[in-house]
């Protein structure tokens, strides 16, 4: 990096010689002239005002979609939840209201015993008010499991004991239903506790 007394001389003749006499006009020509590259868009305008209203309206018009659109879904949003809370609210209306029927059968068979003199018009009474009961809840889609001398399966039986039975058969079959099984519309809603023979 040593450079010496000549070559100093010569780089400042050198940017003397290429910037004139007072050094500024090779730069004052380099910036007006307007055939060089780079100088021209300084002069010209990047978007027509037209166009920069015409996107402005387009940016307009998807943000009042924007908008409307969260609006629409946040009163969707609301109406669902309203609705989803009055669905649970009222959920067991219709099979309260179908077990009504049954109640007032109740109340009539509770008269009834009082004054009954028979106790085979008592049985009658109460097997009508049992059936009632029974055809309700079927038409609802309630159906009993039946598991007694059905082989044991963990996925419908609880099994609550195990008995020794002498009957080879009988062997890992339900023998007993502590408590009843049901479907509701072909689906397990509650487990059939059995006893089971081993």
């Amino acid at each position: 990096m040593d450079m010496n007394i000549e070559d100093m001389n010569y780089s400042a003749d050198q940017s003397a010689s290429n910037t004139g006499e007072n050094g500024s006009d090779a730069l004052e020509d380099m910036n007006t002239d307007e055939n060089l590259a780079g100088t021209t868009h300084l002069s010209d305008r990047m978007v027509p005002d037209e166009e920069n209203e015409k996107l402005r309206e387009e940016v307009q018009v998807q943000k009042d979609k924007y908008l409307r659109l969260v609006a629409e879904f946040d009163n969707f949003r609301k109406r669902s939840a309203r609705e989803s809370l009055e669905l649970r609210q009222t959920a067991g209306k219709e099979i309260i209201v179908s077990l009504l029927d049954v109640l007032d059968d109740c109340d009539r068979a509770e008269k009834q015993l009082q004054n009954a003199e028979s106790i085979g018009q008592v049985k009658e009474g109460i097997q009508l008010v049992f059936n009632k009961i029974r055809s309700v809840l079927q038409s609802r889609g309630l159906k009993a499991m039946s598991s007694i001398h059905t082989d044991f399966d963990v996925e419908k039986h609880e099994a609550i004991t195990e008995v020794p039975v002498q009957d080879a058969s009988l062997k890992g079959k339900v023998i007993d239903e502590v408590q009843k099984g049901y479907y509701l519309n072909d689906k397990i809603i509650r487990f059939a506790k059995v006893v089971v023979g081993k």
